[in-house]
């Protein structure tokens, strides 16, 4: 109690230690955390991730093709290259990488500043086990999977609420139906979301139709 770092707050009071109170507002700080985002926060989440894809979706058009316009089917399937396997990378993919880095940049302003512990940008997990509900982070690509967006337990990646990837469907058919018969990929991908676990069916976000839960 002779300690210089501790103090007393008036006579008749116990002395304080800095490193119980410091101990005692970590407690308070960890208490107050979201563990998983209420209804009316999904919502929000839910609202501002359209709005995200929305805005992506706009400013990549705009500065590529100009003012008001878009690319037509035909632009959609122009093969622009190669990836490092030999297979083609169309204008739709190289625009879609484009709109993903505008949408995060988005979400990193709009929603991880609201709700800092519970949302992870592309974290990657390592492949579903046998027993659903399972998921483990990775730094290892092969088989891995990373989701675009990951609403979670505070502070714990590994204990999904929900996942959802950002879609920018670039064709007039893909733009009206998402998760029509020609993205079975997209299925797949979100099948193998679900075996990660989380309290609600995975979804895509898309500049036109907003949220969709397979």
């Amino acid at each position: 109690m002779r300690n210089p770092s501790c103090y007393t707050t008036a006579p008749g009071e116990e002395p304080v230690l800095p490193w119980v109170s410091r101990a005692v507002e970590t407690a308070r700080t960890l208490s107050t955390l979201k563990e998983f985002l209420e209804e009316a926060d999904l919502r929000l989440v839910e609202n501002l991730l359209i709005e995200c894809a929305k805005e992506a979706d706009f400013q990549v058009n705009e500065r590529e093709y100009g003012e008001g316009r878009t690319p037509d089917d035909a632009e959609c399937d122009r093969v622009v290259g190669y990836d490092e396997k030999g297979k083609k990378v169309t204008r739709a993919m190289e625009l879609g990488t484009m709109k993903h880095a505008v949408a995060f940049a988005c979400v990193r302003q709009r929603l991880l500043t609201r709700f800092p512990e519970n949302i992870s940008i592309e974290p990657r997990y390592a492949p579903p086990g046998p027993t659903p509900g399972q998921s483990v982070l990775t730094d290892q690509w092969t088989g891995s999977l990373k989701p675009d967006i990951v609403l979670h337990f505070a502070r714990n990646p590994t204990r999904i609420q929900c996942i959802f990837d950002f879609k920018f469907p670039c064709t007039l058919v893909s733009k009206s139906n998402p998760l029509g018969p020609k993205t079975s990929d997209v299925r797949a991908q979100l099948e193998k979301y679900d075996k990660l676990g989380g309290n609600c069916p995975s979804g895509i976000v898309t500049p036109q139709l907003g949220v969709n839960h397979e």
